[in-house]
């Protein structure tokens, strides 16, 4: 029945708490809509939208809700799904979830760099398949994996989770290397005592590769065949940013030449889909983007996300303002 009070749209359901203060909330389905034009009747006459990171956010999505939404919080720290041009043309306000996302992703991240190093997806699937039964015992040059301590580690965009993902390198005692485009001190002071380099050299110089900038027209493909070809046999790329970030095709082709001996890849070109030529390789680790699935850090982002609506709808500025 109408209601005086705001709309809030949220696109999927959401872990935790989630409390906008006065307001009509409704909760879209847990696998997404089937189409935009769903999406788009949902939202109509919402003051505000929560969206999820697969949900694009055009003009037609905002026009749809209509000219009465003052924002659009994602539930996210990135926000390539948005197009922020279309919401300063409407003056809709964007907001993310930035620090919320950091430690579940770092820990991912860590997840990955060891799980690809030490061959775990092809351990367990040798493990549990009969494999191993069929094999028998291991000998000792079987399932080789690469050390991880007192090796060198490269953080590629020296951002919280950056930041993060090397604190956690400490543990194994690794020389920390990070890119940025200009000094970042928290990384040159101790714990870190980190050395900028550029993007090249690092990837000539590093043991293990984190991949942690947004998704930019600058940074779409950053990673690719060439650059690929700078990086050691010897080497594990992770990905937990976004996945166009990687050539996905020429990553698939290193890893079959073994011109890498790794990859951890959470993030993808084409999500859901993954790359064929990845998908049958014993040297890559995949997760389905979920690198901030942990209960602290989704719990957190719901409860930032509800920070900027209450703010927003109170008359106030976004609490994590992007636009």
């Amino acid at each position: 029945m109408p209601t005086d009070r705001p709309l809030v749209r949220v696109s999927r359901p959401l872990p935790g708490d989630f409390d906008v203060g006065p307001a009509d909330v409704a909760f879209g389905p847990a696998r997404g809509f089937a189409s935009p034009d769903e999406l788009r009747a949902f939202v109509r006459g919402a003051s505000a939208l929560v969206t999820w990171v697969s949900e694009r956010v055009d003009a037609a999505l905002l026009d749809a809700a209509g000219p009465g939404l003052k924002l659009v919080a994602n539930f996210a720290v990135g926000f390539d799904n948005i197009d922020l041009a279309a919401c300063r043309a409407r003056g809709v306000r964007v907001s993310n979830t930035p620090d919320a996302v950091t430690e579940g992703t770092a820990d991912c991240a860590w997840a990955l760099l060891l799980a690809a190093a030490r061959r775990l997806s092809h351990a367990d699937r040798f493990a549990r398949s009969g494999a191993w039964a069929a094999h028998g015992v291991l000998g000792p040059a079987e399932l080789i994996g690469r050390p991880v301590a007192g090796q060198t580690l490269l953080i590629v965009g020296a951002g919280r989770i950056g930041y993060a993902t090397a604190l956690r390198s400490i543990g194994w005692g690794m020389k920390v290397l990070y890119t940025d485009r200009s000094p970042v001190p928290a990384f040159e002071h101790a714990p870190l005592n980190a050395e900028r380099t550029d993007l090249d050299d690092g990837l000539r110089r590093a043991d293990f590769v984190s991949l942690h900038v947004p998704l930019t027209p600058d940074t779409r493909h950053l990673i690719d065949a060439r650059r690929l070809a700078l990086m050691k046999p010897t080497a594990v790329l992770v990905n937990t940013a976004r996945g166009p970030v990687v050539d996905e095709a020429a990553l698939a082709e290193a890893l079959s030449a073994g011109r890498i001996f790794a990859a951890g890849l959470d993030v993808f070109e084409k999500e859901p889909a993954v790359h064929p030529g990845l998908a049958g390789l014993d040297n890559v680790v995949m997760t389905p983007h979920f690198g901030s699935a942990s209960a602290t850090s989704r719990a957190a982002m719901a409860r930032l996300c509800a920070a900027n609506v209450r703010a927003v709808l109170a008359g106030g500025e976004p609490v994590t303002p992007v636009v």
